[in-house]
């Protein structure tokens, strides 16, 4: 299985791996990954994939059957290779950055409305959210806004970890998402921000708020009974 690097480190920008197999001439597996495969509502990272002075553009990356497939966008990589991965670091950070921020938000508002979290989706531009909220009233959305912001000219500290699954369910809130259910797995990787959310979750986040900059409500529909979608971006 492959090492997900990523959630060890998000900051992990390149990495040295061999090739483990090929499918179709362009479906990589690798030993060990900085690129995250698409999931929980954020993007698949890109970036390249270098055999010595080859290069090789990783297009999309995905999780299937438990291991992590690399969609580069040409054939050439066979088994054995050795190969140097290399991060678009530009997007990656900016969805760290976008992802730290849907949790502030998101805990901000769950904890304030009792509303939960119904849908999500990071994009480079945009973050996404859906909520369980009776009462529809952009004024609420952007009150939770400017909690958020004041939050983030902070120096308030990030960190995740892993726990054992029955002791991880015991943390009040751990799970935001209205249907989630938590993985058959034994443990449960936890992102913390210090003082205020401690969630199960997969993904890549900054380690301070403050680098998160500042973020803006961009529009909000109304999706039917008790459920409001919110857009918003990092400026």
């Amino acid at each position: 299985m492959t090492k997900a690097l990523y959630l060890e480190d998000s900051y992990c920008r390149e990495c040295d791996a061999v090739v483990v197999s090929v499918k179709d001439g362009k479906y990589v597996v690798l030993n060990q990954t900085i690129f995250y495969p698409k999931g929980g509502g954020q993007p698949w990272d890109t970036g390249k994939v270098m055999k010595g002075t080859e290069i090789y553009n990783v297009v999309y990356v995905g999780k299937f059957s438990g291991e992590i497939s690399h969609e580069v966008d040409r054939a050439g990589l066979r088994e054995g290779d050795k190969v140097h991965s290399v991060l678009n670091w530009a997007r990656r950070y900016k969805l760290m950055r976008s992802h730290t921020a849907a949790h502030v938000f998101a805990s901000l508002l769950c904890t304030g409305t009792g509303a939960l979290v119904t849908g999500n989706q990071l994009e480079e531009d945009k973050i996404r959210f859906d909520f369980s909220l009776e009462k529809y009233d952009r004024e609420i959305l952007n009150k939770y806004i400017d909690k958020a912001n004041d939050l983030f000219r902070k120096d308030i500290s990030v960190k995740w970890y892993e726990l054992p699954k029955r002791e991880a369910l015991r943390i009040p809130g751990v799970i935001k998402m209205a249907e989630a259910f938590p993985p058959d797995i034994p443990n449960l990787r936890i992102v913390e921000i210090a003082g205020m959310d401690k969630q199960a979750d997969g993904g890549t986040h900054v380690k301070n708020l403050k680098e998160i900059g500042q973020i803006k409500l961009l529009k909000t529909k109304n999706k039917g009974k008790n459920n409001r979608r919110v857009y918003f971006t990092l400026i």
